[in-house]
């Protein structure tokens, strides 16, 4: 009988197996650094998010004014050669710009906007639907976001080939600049494209 107790491992001066002190400390070291580890790609994947909203809404800042230059070419009342910033003779304004919503013409970067004031994005609420109906200010629950961060710069240039312009081409670099809110750094976001007389 004893040799049997013996042969299963339960006879005296047999030593028992387990974890030792040592061992439990180094695997919650370990763990600790694991958990870590992904908590800081959680925080990092919130801010990216935020950035990318930020960056979203250049996106559509710099295409809204790319679509007001091809509206005013395809207008009546307007020429080729008002395409162009102030100083040139043109209707749209030279430099930086804050982020106003479309004057009594319409169309963004130009003279009136001021007038008509900031330009504040209606974003959807808790329901995740926007409530606000069409054509009025935003308003509770919706999320009203002023664009207050951003500015916008719309340069128009003639298209040059070999040093000598193309009298029926420009070249339109429309600018945003953003102060990034997670980082505290000033960001840009830069379209360029060429624009024709012709429709």
């Amino acid at each position: 009988m004893a040799r049997k107790k013996r042969e299963l491992g339960v006879g005296a001066g047999q030593a028992e197996s387990g974890f030792t002190l040592i061992e439990v400390m180094f695997s919650m070291v370990v763990m600790t650094v694991g958990l870590v580890s992904l908590l800081s790609v959680l925080c990092l994947a919130m801010a990216s998010t935020q950035t990318s909203e930020e960056h979203d809404i250049a996106k559509r800042l710099a295409n809204e004014a790319v679509e007001s230059i091809l509206t005013v070419r395809e207008t009546t009342q307007y020429s080729w050669s008002d395409i162009a910033n102030t100083g040139s003779g043109g209707i749209f304004l030279s430099g930086p710009q804050p982020i106003d919503c479309p004057g009594a013409d319409g169309i963004v970067g130009t003279a009136d906007d001021a007038a008509c004031g900031p330009l504040v994005l209606d974003m959807p609420g808790p329901s995740g639907v926007v409530t606000t109906p069409s054509g009025s200010p935003c308003a509770a629950p919706d999320n009203c976001v002023p664009l207050t961060n951003y500015t916008r710069t719309i340069a128009i240039t003639p298209y040059t080939v070999n040093g000598v312009a193309v009298s029926t081409l420009d070249n339109i670099l429309v600018t945003i600049t953003y102060i990034d809110p997670q980082w505290k750094v000033p960001q840009t976001y830069v379209l360029q494209t060429l624009v024709s007389q012709y429709r």
